[in-house]
C-alpha cells in the first residue's frame, strides 16, 4: 500500500500510439508515433522512448541518493534505460523488459554492483516493475 500520495502527474493521449501525448501543465507535448520497427512511420517519439527517459532519470536519482548515504562519488554516473517490447513467450499479448546500462567511473566494479543493488530498493520506477516484468542491471565496464 502506498501511503499519503506526494505528488501526482497527469497526461492526456489522444490518438494512441499514433497521436499526441501531454500533462497537465503543459510542460510535456509530444506527437508520438510507432518506430519503423512496429510499421510506423518513425517520425515522433513513442511510449517505449519515453518510458525509457522516466526509469532512467528516475533510477539515476535513486543511485545518487544511495552514493550520498553511502559516502560515494556518483559526480560522474549515468544511467542508460533500454526499453523492449515484444510479445510474450507462447502468448499473443505485448509485454515490455528494461535493461539499465550504469556508469559509475568512480567506483571499482564491485561498489558499483552494490550501489545499484542500493538504487533498486529505492527507485519507485523499480518498486513497481519488479516481478512485473524483467529488468536487469549492467554496470558499465564490468
Amino acid at each position: 500500500m502506498l501511503g499519503p500520495t506526494l505528488y501526482t502527474a497527469s497526461a492526456t493521449a489522444e490518438g494512441g500510439r499514433n497521436g499526441r501525448v501531454a500533462t497537465d501543465d503543459g510542460r510535456l507535448d509530444v506527437v508520438v508515433a510507432p518506430p519503423k520497427e512496429l510499421g510506423g512511420s518513425g517520425e515522433a517519439t513513442n511510449p517505449e522512448q519515453l518510458f525509457a527517459a522516466g526509469f532512467a532519470a528516475c533510477f539515476h536519482n535513486a543511485l545518487l541518493v544511495a552514493g550520498r548515504r553511502g559516502r560515494q562519488d556518483t559526480s560522474e554516473s549515468t544511467v542508460t534505460a533500454k526499453v523492449g517490447l515484444g510479445r510474450m513467450t507462447d502468448s499473443p499479448v505485448y509485454g515490455l523488459r528494461v535493461d539499465l546500462d550504469v556508469s559509475v567511473p568512480a567506483l571499482s566494479p564491485a561498489e558499483a554492483r552494490d550501489l545499484v543493488a542500493r538504487a533498486d530498493l529505492i527507485c519507485p520506477y523499480s518498486n513497481a516493475t519488479r516481478g512485473n516484468i524483467e529488468v536487469t542491471h549492467h554496470v558499465v565496464g564490468d
